[in-house]
């Protein structure tokens, strides 16, 4: 069943803006429709054409380069609400992939109607620049990360943030979160072998910080994991949703 904007489960979580009625009834003339992948499908692809634009409704994906020899770097993890493929709307051929880490929902948007959303919609417009700010942003800190942080800095920095992510939209509490993330993703992501997350892995758990067993986390001590990644308890604001 297609879920109308009106309705989006998304958009009653006070992890995004609410938005006003004449903006989600234009989000509604882009809905195309809803598609899924399973774990390990391709929603996009490096280099393709005409990327599809979507908005993720429900499960876990991740952007990601690779290199001639396969070696692959992941950019960021894409949860509920983060949007797919805008980069190519300016860029033109997809510089990035976008896998699905499990079983995902997207909604399948018009990107023919993006010049509209910014010629009449202009709050919306801001909204889609703030949201490829945010992404940018956020492999700033993955650059942070694989330069300057140690193994257990950058571990704790990356589990942090999507436990808080995962937090505001209700898809963790009580310090758990079933995560669909494996050693190779967090090697990936951080610029590790997967040795080496393994053993830093082990350090974290051996101090009772949390506890990461396939593919559930639980945070035991966030408050001293945040001392490690320098990374305090500060509020996620509320994000646009398209």
């Amino acid at each position: 069943m297609i879920s109308p904007c009106h309705a989006c489960p998304l958009r009653l979580l006070p992890a995004f803006k609410t938005g006003r009625p004449d903006e989600i009834d234009f989000i509604q003339t882009m809905k195309l429709g809803e598609d899924r992948f399973a774990a390990g499908e391709a929603i996009t692809a490096e280099g393709a054409p005409d990327t599809p634009l979507y908005t993720l409704l429900s499960g876990w994906a991740f952007r990601y380069r690779t290199l001639a020899d396969g070696r692959r770097q992941i950019l960021n993890f894409l949860l509920p609400g983060d949007l797919i493929g805008v980069q190519a709307n300016f860029l033109g051929d997809a510089a990035h992939g976008v896998e699905a880490l499990g079983p995902v929902v997207v909604c399948r948007l018009a990107r023919s109607k993006m010049w509209d959303l910014y010629r009449n919609h202009p709050t919306l417009g801001f909204d889609v620049t703030w949201l490829t700010a945010h992404e940018e942003g956020l492999v700033d800190e993955t650059l942070l990360s694989v330069g300057r942080r140690t193994a257990l800095e950058r571990i704790a920095t990356l589990l942090l943030y999507l436990y808080k992510r995962a937090v505001s939209i209700g898809i963790a509490s009580e310090g758990l979160l079933d995560v669909p993330l494996t050693q190779s993703h967090l090697a990936d992501a951080l610029g590790l072998s997967r040795a080496h997350v393994n053993e830093t892995l082990g350090r974290l758990e051996k101090r009772g910080l949390f506890r990461f067993r396939r593919g559930r986390l639980e945070m035991l001590n966030p408050h001293a994991l945040e001392t490690i990644a320098g990374y305090y308890d500060r509020p996620l604001d509320p994000r646009p949703l398209l």
